[in-house]
């Protein structure tokens, strides 16, 4: 091939830069960059929109989490984010939620005490074309979205463990207890379910006793010493709650017994600090900050898309992840300062 002079070079290289688009007047656009065409109408989508949260109670990990991860998802984008707090009364729940739907906030977030008080309320406000998303402690009447464990799974896991602890074939003697929540609260009903799913087929194991201490560690500590005094020779406890299951280790410790407690709860540092300490035998954590991150992207999709208030119903089920002193790293608990 003849060499090219300098003239016929750079006229060759000119052409090509143009058939490929490359032309000089190209960098400055680059350069300067382009603007995302999806951008602007998000925010016009969220800004000024208002969100209510109806918890159980504030005060304590889970409910604490959940506000605080919501608040800092939505707010930059102009969402307000208010709390309405019953502190435990169901009835005040009940009069707020009942507030909120003459208020009308573009959604409304629901702890549920347990599966049956807040259902009609719920309905009748999807009704008034506010959005519902439930967390963790389900209804008997699903909304747009519910966000939180699968219990019924989640009782399926944590009486294998106990199985895997405390069976006969694996060396014990098949005798464990339950601690449970409040009866009526689906945490307890649809992990009760998971746990009878699993000892149904498994009768070498033996449930000695099983009692609700009402998501109160005094009446869980009360239980344990006197399951304990019943049964020495008590092999296995699952707990339905860590934090109630502070009182449940304790009255393991107090009496000097060898037991596996496994409970379960959104992954606090106080549950790596009771691993730690030998509180708990094993926590399930259903990890709270990523429960909030769930509940702002149904509630971010619901505002945008603006679908019928009740068209969808929408279940995320959080991942689980099992916990013990020896698998936990620096890592795998939370604290509401992060």
């Amino acid at each position: 091939m003849a060499r090219l002079n300098g003239t016929a070079l750079a006229a060759t290289l000119a052409l090509a830069a143009s058939a490929w688009g490359f032309g000089a007047s190209q960098a400055p656009a680059q350069a300067q960059g382009i603007d995302d065409p999806a951008r602007a109408p998000i925010y016009e989508a969220l800004q000024g929109k208002k969100v209510a949260f109806v918890p159980v109670a504030m005060g304590f990990d889970l409910t604490e989490g959940w506000a605080a991860g919501i608040k800092e998802i939505l707010e930059p984008y102009g969402i307000t984010v208010e709390i309405r707090d019953p502190n435990w009364s169901t009835d005040a729940g009940a009069q707020a939620i009942t507030s909120l739907i003459s208020e009308k906030p573009d959604a409304i977030v629901v702890h549920n005490p347990d599966v049956q008080s807040y259902a009609r309320l719920l309905k009748k406000a999807e009704d008034a074309g506010i959005y519902v998303v439930q967390v963790n402690m389900r209804s008997s009447y699903s909304t747009d979205a519910f966000v939180g464990a699968d219990y019924v799974g989640m009782g399926e896991k944590m009486a294998n463990k106990l199985i895997e602890k405390c069976g006969p074939e694996n060396g014990g003697n098949g005798k464990v207890a339950i601690v449970q929540g409040v009866l009526t609260a689906a945490a307890s009903a649809y992990q009760m379910k998971g746990i009878d799913n699993v000892f149904a087929e498994h009768p070498e194991m033996k449930v000695v006793s099983n009692q609700a201490a009402d998501w109160d560690g005094t009446k869980a500590k009360n239980i344990t010493a006197t399951v304990l005094q019943q049964h020495p020779d008590l092999c296995g406890i699952v707990g339905f709650w860590d934090v109630m299951d502070l009182g449940t280790g304790a009255a393991i410790r107090e009496a000097g017994k060898d037991v596996y407690l496994i409970t379960s709860g959104g992954g606090n540092q106080s549950a790596c600090d009771g691993l730690e300490k030998g509180t708990y035998s094993e926590v399930v954590s259903y990890d709270v900050p990523g429960q909030a991150r769930d509940i702002s992207m149904m509630i971010m999709q619901l505002l945008q898309n603006g679908p019928e208030a009740g068209a969808m119903k929408t279940t995320l089920f959080s991942p689980l992840t099992f916990l013990t002193k020896d698998t936990m790293t620096p890592g795998s608990c939370w604290t509401l300062e992060q």
